[in-house]
């Protein structure tokens, strides 16, 4: 389902390497899958994988040449976020810059989120 705003956006980088993680697959992929779920130390954390199809009540996020279907349990607590990637001298990553993290635990792969309040969602199209 796409809707009237994105739920996300990503930054070149993040669309490059999402690019090239697809072209490696082993088999067709329509789109990268994010999500979050409850774990870690601060509580959750960002979910990625695979998609071959979108699923019935995900958001389609279509942005610089790529698709990221959004699962429908994480959209208010992806509300507004920047997806970027990053390179240093010890890792590359998808680094999530959302404006509802709270908190972050200090070996980075868990956060707190606040979802978005209902009254902040914008209308969709």
């Amino acid at each position: 389902m796409s809707t009237g705003f994105k739920v996300l956006s990503l930054t070149d980088r993040a669309a490059d390497r999402i690019k090239a993680i697809m072209a490696e697959a082993d088999r067709p992929i329509a789109g990268l899958r994010v999500g979050v779920r409850n774990g870690g130390c601060a509580g959750m954390s960002y979910t990625m994988e695979y998609a071959e199809a979108v699923k019935p009540g995900e958001d389609v996020v279509e942005d610089r040449g790529v698709r990221v279907f959004v699962d429908p349990k994480a959209v208010l607590f992806l509300l507004g976020t920047e997806m970027d990637f990053t390179t240093n001298k010890l890792a590359s990553q998808f680094v999530f810059n959302n404006p509802n993290q709270t908190s972050a635990c200090g070996c980075g792969e868990s956060v707190a989120i606040t979802p978005v309040s209902a009254d902040r969602v914008p209308a969709r199209a």
